[in-house]
């Protein structure tokens, strides 16, 4: 109804944002010319008289045109449409065009034959995109057959393998592969008294420490799913997480057990308390059997629930199965070579999942584990000190975090020699790989491989893996793990044509079991795959 509105007007009231290298009120423009019929004619004496299109047109207005006409016979009757399509040619090659075209005529050819068609239904891929886009394949390599066991069961394998090597280095304590097993063997018998079993949770209200890693371990050998507390959450949403968890127990310590909220009520067990410490020593340091816990304990039960930053609303807990870790383990290790040779770093807060990858890393593959103190991760100099002192070989920051990291390494003498780690993986937020250029000047003869590798809590810390090689491509998050599979979709869960806008969405092994208490919006956002 506003078509002859004159556009200087329109633009004088809307006030678009201006720049030279863009229409300011639209980029693409679709005009269609009904046939509105024979009109009077145009005629000259002696002459047959057609009109015609000269068919050029060096400038556009804009970045692309369509314009469609439509044509009828003398009679009436619909004789077809016909068009063109303008378009600025620094943006679009005649290929892009030309399958613009085709897939404008396949719309039309479609809602011509069955006009009831909805929007969404009509298919956009040729059946040749169509099947390329859904017969990819996952990760090249098979998932590994960890997938199919226990995280206790897991460890204790390596626990058995190499008991007198090191397992966990924190500050001048140090933990065997033996006195871990045994430690946590001991509190995993005090938190299934406490009934502590499969499905159920405890909570963990600890600091950076050896103490930490015992209590992940112990809570996973009760059967139970442990719920990581940073101590350094607000008073609110600790009470938050409590309450919605609902946790059988709470492991701390006296000096952090006295911060926390009285409300909800939660039966705590005190580590450093006298009469813990008493019942710790009276337990057996054997590990537990099936007999031992509530019900057998299987790798799809629960072994964590971690709760969501909150930013999108509500904070959510993602409950995540042995069975995820263990296939994420054991799908990358033959990418990575992990071994018992190397030494990880836990750098990240155990309520972040990056620490999952950090702790089990190590864990599972019978390496050692450093866990950094709240001081060493705020200060990249004592950061860089730690890794050297303790050989670190697997480093894993966020993009952030490790800009720092180069900051501090450029400014230190004898920059240019490569550093410990013999590879860095980044994860967590996005990665501008400009920022790196500098690190590759520096280390152009040596220094570690880097890893970016892109996933979220509800897809088991890792989904997508990119090794970054000198320029390599701003933003790539790379090709899919083993066992995982993605598809970009559009709103109505269909795949879109190559190069255009959709949404990531991810399938197959890996995915967690959904939210906590939320069957909901567990349905709403773990949708059904529809290919298969």
């Amino acid at each position: 109804e506003h078509q002859d509105l004159p556009f200087e007007r329109l633009v004088q009231e809307l006030n678009p944002a201006r720049s030279l290298s863009s229409h300011p009120l639209a980029q693409v423009v679709l005009t269609f010319a009904p046939d509105r019929g024979p009109g009077p004619g145009f005629e000259l004496a002696g002459l047959d008289i057609d009109v015609e299109s000269s068919g050029t047109q060096l400038m556009t207005e804009f970045d692309l045109s369509v314009s469609l006409a439509e044509h009828r016979s003398a009679d009436g009757s619909p004789a077809g449409i016909d068009g063109g399509l303008i378009y600025r040619t620094d943006i679009f090659t005649p290929d892009d065009i030309g399958q613009l075209a085709g897939r404008l005529a396949r719309i039309l050819e479609q809602v011509a034959a069955d006009p009831s068609l909805r929007v969404g239904q009509a298919e956009l891929l040729t059946g040749t995109e169509r099947r390329q886009l859904l017969t990819q394949k996952a990760g090249s390599a098979q998932p590994g057959t960890l997938a199919a066991r226990t995280l206790p069961e897991l460890f204790e394998a390596q626990a058995a393998r190499v008991p007198g090597a090191t397992a966990v280095v924190c500050g001048a304590d140090r933990l065997t592969y033996g006195e871990l097993d045994a430690a946590a063997n001991r509190l995993a018998r005090l938190l299934a008294a406490r009934g502590a079993g499969p499905e159920r949770v405890v909570a963990l209200v600890l600091g950076r420490s050896a103490q930490l890693v015992v209590a992940v371990l112990a809570v996973l050998k009760a059967g139970a799913a442990y719920l990581p507390v940073d101590p350094g959450y607000p008073a609110a949403r600790i009470g938050f997480m409590l309450a919605d968890a609902a946790p059988a127990c709470l492991v701390t310590t006296a000096a952090l057990a006295g911060k926390l909220p009285a409300e909800p009520p939660v039966p705590r067990v005190i580590l450093d308390d006298p009469g813990t410490a008493a019942g710790l020593a009276a337990s057996g340091g054997t590990a537990l059997a099936d007999g031992d816990r509530t019900v057998p304990l299987r790798p799809g039960h629960a072994a964590y629930v971690i709760y969501t930053s909150g930013s999108t609303g509500t904070p959510k807990g993602v409950v995540v199965a042995h069975q995820n870790v263990a296939r994420l383990m054991g799908a990358t290790t033959p990418w990575f070579g992990f071994s018992d040779r190397d030494t990880w770093l836990l750098f990240h807060s155990y309520s972040f999942d990056f620490s999952v990858w950090e702790l089990w890393g190590a864990l599972l593959a019978g390496g050692r584990l450093v866990v950094a103190s709240q001081a060493e991760t705020r200060s990249p100099g004592r950061l860089l000190r730690l890794m050297a002192g303790t050989g670190v070989t697997v480093l894993n920051q966020t993009p952030s975090a490790f800009y720092e990291l180069m900051r501090e390494e450029a400014g230190r003498s004898g920059a240019g020699q490569a550093p410990g780690p013999r590879l860095v993986i980044f994860g967590g937020e996005a990665l501008d790989v400009r920022r790196l250029d500098g690190w590759h000047e520096r280390h152009r003869d040596g220094g570690p491989e880097l890893v970016n590798m892109y996933g979220i809590t509800e897809t088991t810390v890792h989904v997508t893996c990119a090794r970054l090689d000198r320029g390599a491509s701003s933003g790539l998050i790379g090709v899919p793990l083993p066992g995982v599979r993605v598809l970009v979709l559009d709103g109505w869960l269909q795949p879109v044509p190559p190069g255009v806008v959709g949404e990531l969405y991810v399938a197959g092994a890996g995915l967690a079991r959904g939210y906590l208490g939320r069957p909901g919006l567990t349905s709403e956002r773990f949708v059904a795959c529809l290919f298969g």
